[in-house]
């Protein structure tokens, strides 16, 4: 893959503010990423590893809170932002001890410019919400916890 095309997708993912991006072309492939996953180098400039490191919490911080919690762990199917609410103004979708049903929509993950409605996957009670609004969010993320 040409280097002037890898230098042009890391100035689109730092304009637009997307996330992540992974482009394949061929047998080739390139991955950029603007938040640093767990142990893994990240492959964008210095300063903003730097912001990074300032903006997320620790892994070990992370790893201690998600074991004290027990119930189906609703995760996020992408990388992006995790909205609460439908807009700034409007009630979260769901509170913490509120009763949910399979298919009600809890959240919002904003991934390319594209809001992706998340629903929960079981029926029970929200025990915990694991996400803030407006946070960047990893695929694979527990965002909340149902109680069956």
């Amino acid at each position: 893959m040409d280097i002037r095309k890898v230098r042009k997708l890391i100035e689109l993912i730092k304009e637009t503010g997307v996330a992540e991006i992974e482009i394949h072309e061929g047998e080739e492939s390139v991955r950029i990423s603007q938040y640093a996953s767990q142990g893994a180098p990240m492959a964008i400039p210095a300063p903003a590893a730097q912001q990074v490191a300032i903006n997320h919490p620790a892994p070990a911080e992370k790893n201690e809170k998600d074991e004290s919690l027990s119930g189906h762990a609703v995760k996020s199917p992408m990388v992006g932002t995790a909205y609460l609410s439908p807009s700034p103004e409007a009630d979260a979708f769901v509170n913490v001890g509120q009763k949910v049903q399979k298919g009600d929509v809890i959240c919002i993950v904003e991934a390319m410019k594209m809001f992706n409605h998340i629903e929960a996957d079981i029926s029970g009670v929200i025990k915990a919400r694991l996400v803030e609004n407006g946070q960047p969010v990893e695929y694979g993320q527990p965002m909340f916890i149902i109680e069956e």
